[in-house]
C-alpha cells in the first residue's frame, strides 16, 4: 500500500495549505506511508493540486502537448486512442453486497473478485504515486442534499479535473472546508494500461467498481466520460435501495406552471435537443433521480455531443461553449475556430460545461413530480407512429426494451438500419435487473398520476433510404402539445400488432403522418417490415424473463 492511500484523510484535516503561486501545489504536504516505510514512495513528495479553478486548470493544461485554447475561450483536449466509453471493459466486484445485482450473459455487469480489484488498485495508485503531481476534485453528485453523495476524483491530467469541475456539483467554501472523507472515490490512471494478464482483463483498459470499498478504478482510457458514467452507475446501485428511481433522461419544466417532463432516449433520438426549449426551464440533460419529493439532477453540468453543431439548430449548447467549457477530440483550424463538422478523430466529439452556462437552467436543479414521461425512439424502419399514448404497463415494456435504430453510415460496418435495444435507455449503466427500475417507474406513475408517451423522431414515410425522417417542427409540435396538456385530451385509435394508441389529430401537424402505413408506396412491404420489427422486440424481451409484461408489447 502506497502513500497516496493517506490522501483522503489528510485532505479532510486542517493541514490543508495553499501554495504561493499558480505552479505551486494547492496542498504541498508530504504523505508518508506508515505501513511501508522502506518503499521508495515513503519519502517522496507528491504535489497535490486541490479543487483548482478553471483558469488555473487551463494553465496547467497548456503545459501538456496538443491542448488548445480556442477563439471563443474554450479549452480543447484530446483523450488519446479511446474516444468513447469501453463498456466491455467494465468490471464489478462480486461480494455479499453485490451478489443479488443483475448478473448473467445479458447483463452489463461482468464479475471480478475482490483480490483482482486490489491488484488493479495497486497498479492504479502506484502509477499516481510515480507522478510529480496529481489533481484532486471534491464535489457532489445530486442536487438533493438528502440524497447526494460526496465524490472525490484523483487524476493525472488537469483536463480531467476540469471535466470533474464542470460535471459534478461544486461545494461552497464552507462545504469544502468541512467536506471530510468522500463517500466514493475515483482513481483515474487512464494514461497507464492495466496488466492484460491479470484475471478478468480482456484488453489494456479496465474500469473497475467495488461497491463495498466505494471505489472506482480507471486504467487504459483517458476518455473523460468514464468518470461521469462511473458515478451514474453508483447512483443506479444506491438509489433503488432507497426506493428512488435513477433515470437516464433529460428533464425540463414549464416556466408558467412548473409542469415537468422527462425525456428518455438513446443517442440520436433527440433527448438533448427536445429538452432544450427556450420556453421551459432546463433541469438537466442526462441523469436524474425521482424521489417522493420530486426529481433532481445528479450532475452539475452537461456533456453534449458536438457533431454538426450549429447555432441555428442548438443555440443553447452553442452559446454555452465559452471560457470554462471543455471540448474533447474536436478539430480546430489555424484561426483557433472549432470545425464541428470535422470528425477526423471521432464522430463522438463532446463538450462539457457547467449547467449554469445554459441561460434557462433552473438552479438548484430540482423540480416537482413529472406530469409527462416521453420515451424517444428513432425508428429507421418507418413503422412506429410519430406519437403514441402508453398505458402504465406499455410504458414498463418500452422502458425495459429501450429501442432505437443505428443508422447506416454512422458506424463502421453498418450498411442497413440496425435495431438497438438498451434496457432502461441506459443498459450499460444499470446495476440491478431492469424490472427493478421498471417497477419503480410503475409505482411512481401510479402514485403521481403521470402520463407516458412513445415519440418516434425517426422515419415515418418509409424506411431509411426510401422515406423521410419526421420533420423536427412536427416533433416539436407534438412535444409542445404534450407539455401543454392538449394532446392527452384528443381522441385515440389503436393500430394493430404494436397495439399503440395514436391521436386522430394534433395542432400544427399534417395528421396523415400519424398513420405511417398510409404513407408507404407499398403497403405490403410496410406490413412485412412491421412483422420483422415486432419479432425483434419479442426476441429481445425474452432475455429479461419478464413474462407478465410480454403481452404489452407487439403481438403476432
Amino acid at each position: 500500500m502506497s502513500y497516496l492511500n493517506s490522501i483522503s484523510k489528510s485532505l479532510s484535516s486542517s493541514s490543508r495549505t495553499t501554495g504561493p503561486s499558480l505552479y505551486e501545489p494547492k496542498t504541498d504536504k508530504s504523505f508518508i506511508s506508515n505501513d511501508n516505510p522502506k518503499s521508495d514512495f515513503g519519502k517522496k513528495k507528491l504535489n497535490i493540486y486541490y479543487n483548482l479553478l478553471p483558469a488555473e486548470l487551463y494553465e496547467h493544461s497548456m503545459k501538456e502537448p496538443n491542448n488548445i485554447i480556442t477563439s471563443n475561450g474554450s479549452l480543447v483536449a484530446y483523450s488519446g486512442i479511446k474516444t468513447g466509453r469501453s463498456p466491455k471493459d467494465k468490471r464489478v466486484v462480486l461480494d455479499d453486497n453485490t451478489k443479488d445485482i443483475w448478473w448473467g450473459d445479458e447483463s452489463p455487469n461482468i464479475k471480478m473478485d475482490s483480490n483482482t480489484f486490489l491488484i488493479n488498485r495497486e497498479t492504479t495508485i502506484c502509477y499516481l504515486n510515480s507522478l510529480e503531481k496529481v489533481f484532486i476534485f471534491d464535489g457532489y453528485a445530486g442536487w438533493d442534499e438528502k440524497n447526494r453523495i460526496k465524490v472525490r476524483v484523483i487524476c493525472e491530467r488537469p483536463y480531467h479535473a476540469l471535466f470533474s469541475y464542470n460535471m459534478f456539483i461544486n461545494p461552497t467554501k464552507e462545504e469544502l472546508d468541512n467536506f471530510g472523507d468522500p463517500e466514493y472515490t475515483i482513481y483515474n490512471s487512464g494514461k497507464f494500461p492495466c496488466n492484460r494478464y491479470t484475471n478478468y482483463m480482456t484488453s489494456s483498459t479496465s474500469i473497475d467498481f467495488d461497491f463495498t470499498r466505494k471505489e472506482i478504478l480507471i486504467l487504459g482510457t483517458q476518455y473523460a466520460g468514464e468518470m461521469k458514467k462511473g458515478i451514474f452507475s453508483v447512483m443506479h446501485y444506491i438509489m433503488p435501495k432507497k426506493n428512488i428511481l435513477s433515470l437516464h433522461s433529460s428533464a425540463n419544466e414549464s416556466k408558467e406552471n412548473g409542469d415537468v417532463s422527462i425525456f428518455f432516449g438513446l443517442s440520436g433520438t433527440g433527448k438533448t435537443t427536445l429538452s432544450a426549449d427556450s420556453n421551459r426551464n432546463l433541469i438537466g440533460d442526462d441523469e436524474h433521480c425521482w424521489t417522493d419529493s420530486g426529481i433532481f439532477n445528479i450532475e452539475g453540468g452537461c456533456y453534449a455531443k458536438c457533431i454538426n453543431l450549429s447555432r441555428e439548430k442548438e443555440p443553447e449548447i452553442w452559446d454555452a461553449i465559452k471560457f470554462g467549457s471543455l471540448l474533447e477530440n474536436v478539430i480546430v483550424n489555424e484561426n483557433r475556430v472549432i470545425d464541428f463538422n470535422d470528425v477526423a478523430i471521432t464522430p463522438n466529439t463532446r463538450v462539457s460545461y457547467p449547467i449554469d452556462f445554459i441561460n434557462n437552467a433552473k438552479i438548484p436543479c430540482l423540480a416537482s413530480h413529472p406530469k409527462n414521461i416521453i420515451l424517444l425512439t428513432c425508428d429507421a424502419f418507418g413503422i412506429l407512429p410519430p406519437v403514441s399514448k402508453l398505458t402504465k404497463e406499455q410504458a414498463m415494456y418500452y422502458f425495459i426494451s429501450g429501442y432505437t435504430s443505428k443508422i447506416a453510415g454512422t458506424e463502421i460496418g453498418i450498411t442497413e438500419p440496425e435495431a438497438t435495444f438498451s434496457s432502461c435507455f441506459g443498459e450499460a449503466f444499470i446495476v440491478w435487473h431492469p424490472l427493478k427500475y421498471a417497477n419503480l417507474l410503475s409505482e411512481k406513475m401510479d402514485k403521481y398520476n403521470v402520463n407516458a408517451w412513445l415519440v418516434n423522431t425517426g422515419w415515418v414515410t418509409g424506411k431509411y433510404g426510401e422515406g423521410n425522417r419526421c420533420k423536427l417542427k412536427y416533433t416539436r409540435a407534438i412535444i409542445n402539445s404534450i407539455n401543454n396538456n392538449v394532446l392527452g385530451n384528443e381522441e385515440f385509435i389503436n393500430i394493430p400488432i404494436f397495439n399503440l394508441k395514436i391521436p386522430k389529430k394534433c395542432d400544427g401537424i399534417d395528421t396523415d403522418i400519424f398513420y405511417p402505413r398510409n404513407l408507404w408506396s407499398d403497403t405490403n412491404k410496410y406490413d412485412s417490415e412491421t412483422i420483422n420489427l415486432a419479432n425483434m422486440f419479442i426476441d429481445n424481451f425474452k432475455k429479461y424473463n419478464v413474462k407478465h409484461l410480454e403481452q404489452y408489447g407487439p403481438q403476432l
